[in-house]
């Protein structure tokens, strides 16, 4: 049993998406591991202050990542070894698995859509309540040690120093040392709500955009996958 013609080239062109799935299934991957050990995330997400933590739902959404992007590898390569070897059984497997990866991605899509803001919003809120125990007067030595800690690491990180407060920001920078250093009483850090925002808006965005090509991708290869198995059930026998 073999296809030809029209159907034969179907067959290149599915095996040639399917391999550009694959790929994009370890760009994916690699991106995830990349957003799960960046530097700057790692270091933010992992301070703690009186057992209190920053939100864990960016590091959630990243291991999520990491087994879609492992998903999309093995279905990929599902996907080239049955249109090569012509099987409408790992054809009809493979577009079984595209459509729950499709729904499951359409899902998290909405998800996320509807959660774009929480991360930043939940670490701005982690932040104000270390920013608030480390500049008041009358805390315990020992509590007012711990938030300053913290807070220099955000700030030092995140190269910021107070909140949405121009005046209070000239506070914190001219009556305590846990801001970054400045060449000058006017060269104040930016605000650390505006850089907490853009740190993980900007990872959003990128997780955004990957996940939108391979759906591209994906609505295309079940298209193929179809006609591909039609062909072959269709195809005489020799």
């Amino acid at each position: 049993m073999g296809v030809d013609g029209c159907s034969k080239c179907i067959k290149y062109i599915l095996f040639f998406f399917n391999f550009i799935f694959w790929l994009a299934g370890g760009v994916i991957l690699g991106v995830a591991l990349w957003l799960r050990h960046d530097q700057k995330t790692s270091t933010l997400l992992n301070l703690t202050y009186e057992g209190d933590a920053p939100p864990n739902t960016f590091y959630i959404s990243v291991y999520i990542l990491i087994v879609v992007g492992a998903v999309m590898m093995f279905v990929g390569f599902l996907g080239c070894y049955g249109a090569i070897q012509e099987s409408q059984c790992l054809l009809g497997t493979f577009f079984a698995c595209l459509v729950l990866l499709f729904a499951c991605e359409v899902a998290a899509g909405i998800w996320g859509f509807m959660h774009k803001d929480s991360v930043s919003k939940e670490f701005i809120a982690f932040y104000d309540s270390v920013y608030e125990q480390g500049l008041t007067m009358n805390l315990l030595e020992d509590k007012k040690r711990a938030a300053t800690q913290v807070l220099k690491a955000i700030h030092e990180t995140l190269d910021c120093c107070g909140k949405d407060s121009t005046i209070e920001n000239l506070f914190t920078h001219l009556g305590t040392d846990v801001c970054p250093e400045r060449s000058s009483v006017f060269s104040q850090s930016k605000n650390c709500h505006t850089r907490i925002r853009s740190l993980f808006t900007d990872k959003v965005y990128l997780i955004g955009f990957a996940a939108l090509a391979v759906a591209v991708i994906m609505i295309f290869e079940m298209i193929f996958s179809m006609v591909l198995c039609c062909s072959i059930r269709n195809s005489p026998v020799y």
